[in-house]
């Protein structure tokens, strides 16, 4: 791949983040990418370059929109917490108080933080969901309802990759009355460049993601350090479980399925899935994380409680050790922090590299979306890389 002019503006304070940046498109390891780093409420980072549409040949421009896959949990999960915040439901209350048709087959016990957290046992849908039934959330809502669990609830925690969108936009949609995507914009990020269920001008001058060629590897380069990665035997129970298509991982991840065209599909992003279906540009997605560090949209009590691990350890879908708060990633393996960061650092990475991250401590918050697609499973080394600089220029 061609060396890219990368674009954009970044405080000299900050070069550290454009050098690794750079890098990265000189290595080959991306097609067309975003950068965005604030340092408080400055703007210190904000970078693009490559291709947008590798089939048009399209340039990446300061507007360009790109999927963001499950970074898109963090933004629902604020919206829950807003409400709860709000005193509209209690988290760690039964579900039942304001969705009775959820206590079925032993799910009466289950309560708002275990949807937050991974906990519901409701990883997978009991059969195939197609992309135009999955843009109705009060359908799929009322069939993880009807479900049974793939374990008692709040005993083990296990990525709910999909359905987290229909289980905890769920408190959203109820108490709210409104969708995710409109409860979003209209509450918190009216001002930023992202939307969960994209209006047709923004999928048009959006990013187009491609899965990497044979013999490319977007995560792989120069090694990251000073990162949690798996060990062997936890990747090789990874490679396992992704080769097998009925495994928990498999059913997770890919029902629904996004139909022709993959997450390029129009019909998945204008419906705006709840657990993977922001469209944003690196700006916003860091902009989102700027004014939640800051204490501008939850209470800082509030987050410092959201972002307090409730599980952490083995994972029952991902195989791999895992933590989360009540909707955010905390430090482990799919979700790479520096030591600097270890304590505090919390976001949500997505599929193919996306990632977006805060930490009110540092006062830093950061996005990196690529479309160039990497293992987002294990933790992207790019989106790593670039964290590790952020967080030094810091220091």
């Amino acid at each position: 791949m061609a060396q890219t002019a990368v674009q954009g503006q970044c405080d000299p304070a900050f070069a550290a983040v454009r050098d690794v940046f750079e890098r990265h498109f000189a290595d080959g390891l991306e097609l067309g990418a975003a950068v965005a780093v604030y340092a408080g409420d400055r703007k210190v980072v904000d970078l693009w370059g490559g291709v947008a549409d590798r089939r048009t040949g399209r340039e990446w421009r300061a507007d360009t929109p790109c999927f963001a896959f499950s970074c898109t949990k963090a933004l629902t999960a604020t919206a829950a917490l807003l409400l709860a915040e709000r005193g509209a439901y209690d988290v760690d209350g039964p579900v039942t108080a304001w969705w009775p048709e959820f206590g079925t087959h032993g799910k009466e016990g289950t309560t708002a933080a275990h949807l937050l957290s991974h906990q519901a046992g409701l990883p997978a849908f009991a059969r195939p969901v197609s992309a135009e039934e999955a843009a109705d959330p009060a359908a799929l809502a009322a069939e993880l309802a009807a479900q049974e669990p793939e374990w008692t609830p709040g005993e083990g925690h296990g990525y709910h990759a999909l359905t987290y969108g229909w289980l905890a936009g769920e408190i959203v949609r109820r108490l709210s009355g409104r969708p995710v995507g409109t409860f979003v914009k209209e509450e918190f990020a009216g001002d930023l460049d992202l939307w969960i269920g994209a209006p047709d001008d923004v999928i048009e001058r959006g990013a187009k993601l491609t899965a990497a060629r044979r013999g490319q590897a977007p995560d792989g380069g120069r090694p990251a350090q000073d990162a949690p990665v798996p060990d062997a035997s936890s990747l090789e129970r990874l490679a396992k479980a992704a080769a097998d298509p009925g495994s928990r991982l498999n059913r997770a991840l890919n029902n629904p399925h996004p139909g022709k065209g993959g997450f390029n599909n129009p019909v998945v992003l204008r419906a705006g899935w709840p657990g993977a279906g922001m469209m944003t540009t690196a700006a916003g997605m860091a902009g989102f994380y700027r004014d939640l560090a800051a204490g501008r949209i939850l209470r800082p009590a509030t987050l410092r409680e959201a972002i307090r691990p409730r599980v952490h350890g083995p994972d029952r879908t991902m195989v791999l050790e895992t933590a989360f708060g009540l909707g955010y990633m905390r430090p482990a393996s799919p979700f790479r922090v520096p030591a600097a960061g270890r304590a505090s650092a919390f976001g949500h990475g997505g599929a193919g590299g996306s990632i977006g991250l805060g930490d009110a401590e540092a006062g830093l918050a950061l996005a990196y979306l690529p479309n160039l697609m990497g293992d987002g499973l294990t933790g992207d080394a790019r989106a790593f890389r670039l964290i590790e600089a952020a967080y030094a220029c810091l220091a």
